[in-house]
């Protein structure tokens, strides 16, 4: 007799990171319990996850849990997990943006949102932050579409476009746009700005540490000495920031920035957090981005004076993300573009847990 759980499960990429779907309804309701689902799940506690089905990096080990909506007008409820490679810890305290690509589509599939013609427009309540992001997802013929001319950069090939709109960004995690009360502080010798927008962050000038900003997400990646002084700087901005000790947290993310050098506005270098990105993170996009026309920021220093409607091309190891800013109702409002794909469906089996009450 197979003593091993079998979980229906989709292996979808959202943006330019991938990982298992789940409904919430076939999970432990015990948020203990399902980490060790997840953990089993993924095979965390292996640099190659072996004895899962991760990918052994940080932007192919993640889960995405879908149900229905807890919030009056929005359509479903979205539990982002960030489960670690190396370690057995399960961080659901940010968001992922582009897992969120994916959210509409899987929503759609799953029967969770009906189709509404050529475009339906799905409302998400990420339970991580209390945020709405709407997404536009293509929907021609009365179903989801995953191929079309959209290209994004960290993503081979083209696929359908599938727009996300962050209606409010601001306080994800802290409640406040700038958790420390000002947009500059000075953390070990280094002026960082401490930003909370879509996801918690340190921005920080590459040059201050010794480096261009310029470097490939390997190089950054064997800079042993880098890694060790931001970690520095991240530990203590995590309680400056209200946060405590983020030792065991993936949030607030480094992020190093420069010149452009492409006709973007601005250079980033986004960490996840010990790990350079090979691209750049949605929610990272969306705060960078907020920073930049944010007077007195790291980031405003090096771009200037920037107001909305603006668009802003960030660019990245991979290329560029452009984020749309524009005010509505006296917010900000971010648009991005991104893609996605639905890869694999079927049943995924993990080790036995105790308390195990799903909510079905």
């Amino acid at each position: 007799m197979n003593d091993l759980l079998s979980i229906p499960c989709v292996l979808m990429r959202g943006g330019t990171s991938k990982g298992p779907f789940f409904l919430a309804a076939d999970l432990p309701t015990d948020p203990a319990a399902r980490d060790q689902v997840l953990l089993s799940v993924m095979g965390s506690g292996h640099p190659l996850q072996i004895d899962g089905i991760g990918g052994g990096n940080p932007i192919t080990s993640k889960v995405a849990i879908i149900g229905r909506s807890t919030v009056p007008g929005v359509h479903v409820d979205y539990l982002f997990a960030q489960v670690r490679v190396d370690q057995q810890i399960v961080d659901t305290s940010p968001n992922c943006g582009n897992m969120l690509a994916a959210v509409g589509p899987f929503a759609i599939e799953a029967g969770l949102v009906a189709v509404s013609g050529e475009t339906t427009i799905v409302r998400i309540n990420n339970v991580n932050t209390g945020k709405v992001i709407e997404a536009e997802v293509p929907t021609p013929y009365g179903k989801v579409a995953y191929l079309g001319d959209a290209a994004i950069d960290g993503v081979p090939g083209r696929a359908a476009p599938i727009a996300l709109t962050f209606m409010d960004a601001a306080g994800a995690r802290t409640g406040r746009l700038f958790p420390t009360g000002a947009p500059i502080e000075n953390i070990n010798g280094v002026d960082v700005t401490c930003i909370d927008c879509a996801m918690p962050m340190i921005l920080m000038e590459a040059e201050a540490f010794g480096v261009s900003g310029y470097e490939t997400s390997a190089e950054l990646n064997a800079n042993s000495a880098l890694l060790q002084r931001m970690e520095a700087v991240r530990l203590s901005a995590g309680e400056l920031m209200g946060m405590g000790d983020v030792r065991e947290q993936v949030t607030p993310k480094p992020v190093l920035v420069s010149r452009p050098r492409n006709g973007g506005a601005l250079n980033v270098r986004y960490f996840m957090p010990h790990e350079c990105h090979p691209s750049l993170a949605t929610t990272g996009a969306v705060g960078i981005a907020t920073a930049c026309i944010s007077e007195g920021t790291v980031a405003s220093h090096l771009v200037g004076v920037r107001t909305p409607p603006i668009i802003l091309s960030l660019e990245h190891p991979s290329g560029s993300l452009d984020v749309k800013l524009q005010q509505r109702d006296g917010k900000i409002v971010a648009g991005i573009l991104r893609t996605a794909r639905r890869l694999f469906e079927g049943r995924v089996f993990a080790k036995p847990v105790k308390n195990l009450i799903c909510a079905a």
